[in-house]
């Protein structure tokens, strides 16, 4: 397509589809689609004939999901705060600096204020705010994760919005006769809050109408992907995970347990990636007409670990590249391409482990060690000089591994919590494991 819309050499949105749609319009494409369908009836249809066989009658019990996202009441009301302040806080503050900026003398002492002011608040509003609602409440885990996932989303939404705007005030030279200068709308920026970018722009290409068949039948898919989820947590992890956590921690345990773990923890990256990349940002993307849909790219064919994470999420991937990549390199003066790769790393790694560590309710670095650790190593080894089917399939077999890695340990540590509470509140009692000590 034609359209673009580019701003000083940063990100171009252009119009387009995401890959999966299409993919979805190759009939070979959809009948792998379709295995994934008949898996889910296979995993009900399971679930109904042990629940018949067991006892006597046919039972789906979703307990685990009105668990899960139980105080939704809660979660709402702390979205809205957080909504709220992200949409007229950085905003406000900004608009009163722009004013001041180009006509009043102290332009540093105006600057600095509006910096301290505008610190202070995101600390304290998406900073300290979603962390109180998520301790002071006892929220569980599927609604602590959508309160700290939207922290997140907000805190990267308005920096972009900040940074973007800073820069054109400062860029702006106020016309004759008029000593304001060009300042973006409220309405462009509320729309950057709902649609699928990090990256803010004034304007973005946009489609002439909205397919509301295309919507609901995405919907949908989320919904089915949670279904699928629950029957893989119900069918393949607790089972199997609770009874690893009742035997004596040994290495073979912990070798089966991992195994065991692989492929359900394949499956859940890949409805994660499907119900979120795909379905949730396509069905927003359709109801605001935002015709830029390449949220991801073809990371299952990567030869690389360096291209699987440059493809496999592109929203924050390029929100990382242009405030964190790019600005780092700046500093250092274009000299530490390497340096600033390992902060990225770095950076995303504890974003990644706070995300965690406050979904679950407790500390432990597994994901930290395999993305800071393991996945930078595998960045710079298994590098864009592999190509060729077989670094395909090892990519694919590492990711296996580490899937099952991180459902194994974080379902025995759960589950530890669970059996083992904590007794004392010291520091090496809140970060020692409990599935390293418990002894159930």
């Amino acid at each position: 397509m034609s359209m673009q819309h580019r701003m000083e050499d940063g990100k171009v949105f252009v119009v387009r589809q995401s890959i999966l749609d299409e993919l979805f319009e190759i009939s070979h494409i959809r009948t792998i689609y379709h295995m994934f369908i008949a898996a889910l009836f296979l995993f009900i249809i399971s679930t109904l004939a042990v629940d018949y066989i067991d006892q006597g009658r046919l039972v789906l019990d979703f307990d685990l999901f009105f668990y899960a996202f139980g105080q939704l009441g809660t979660v709402i009301w702390a979205w809205l705060i957080m909504f709220s302040y992200s949409l007229l806080g950085p905003y406000h503050v900004l608009s009163q600096w722009a004013d001041l900026y180009h006509h009043c003398q102290w332009k540093m002492s105006v600057s600095v204020a509006t910096a301290v002011t505008l610190l202070v608040a995101q600390m304290g509003i998406l900073g300290y705010f979603p962390v109180y609602v998520v301790l002071h409440y006892q929220l569980p885990p599927a609604s602590r994760f959508i309160v700290v996932l939207e922290q997140i989303r907000f805190l990267m939404k308005s920096y972009s919005f900040i940074r973007e705007t800073v820069a054109a005030v400062l860029r702006a030279k106020p016309v004759k006769g008029n000593s304001t200068c060009r300042f973006p709308t409220l309405s462009s920026y509320l729309y950057f809050l709902f649609c699928p970018t990090l990256i803010y722009r004034e304007t973005y290409p946009r489609n002439p109408y909205i397919r509301w068949n295309y919507v609901w039948r995405n919907f949908a898919k989320i919904l089915g992907s949670l279904f699928y989820l629950y029957f893989i947590l119900v069918r393949l992890c607790i089972p199997v995970l609770m009874n690893e956590s009742n035997r004596p921690f040994s290495t073979r345990t912990l070798i089966l347990a991992i195994f065991h773990a692989t492929l359900p923890g394949m499956l859940m990256l890949l409805l994660g990636f499907f119900a979120f990349l795909h379905c949730w940002l396509n069905a927003f993307a359709e109801m605001l007409r935002f015709a830029d849909r390449m949220f991801y790219k073809d990371w299952w064919n990567s030869t690389s670990f360096a291209n699987y994470y440059r493809t496999w999420n592109i929203v924050v991937h390029d929100w990382l590249y242009y405030y964190a990549y790019r600005d780092f390199l700046w500093l250092s003066g274009h000299r530490l391409r390497p340096v600033a790769t390992l902060s990225v790393f770095a950076v995303s790694a504890v974003v990644h482990e706070y995300t965690f560590t406050m979904g679950f309710g407790f500390f432990y670095p597994v994901m930290f060690c395999l993305f800071a650790v393991i996945g930078a190593v595998f960045n710079f080894t298994l590098s864009d000089k592999r190509k060729g089917p077989a670094w395909n399939i090892i990519m694919w077999t590492c990711l296996f591994i580490g899937q099952g890695v991180q459902v194994c340990l974080y379902c025995l540590e759960w589950y530890a919590q669970v059996h083992c509470p904590r007794t004392g509140t010291g520091f090496w009692e809140l970060v020692t494991p409990r599935s390293w000590t418990c002894k159930i």
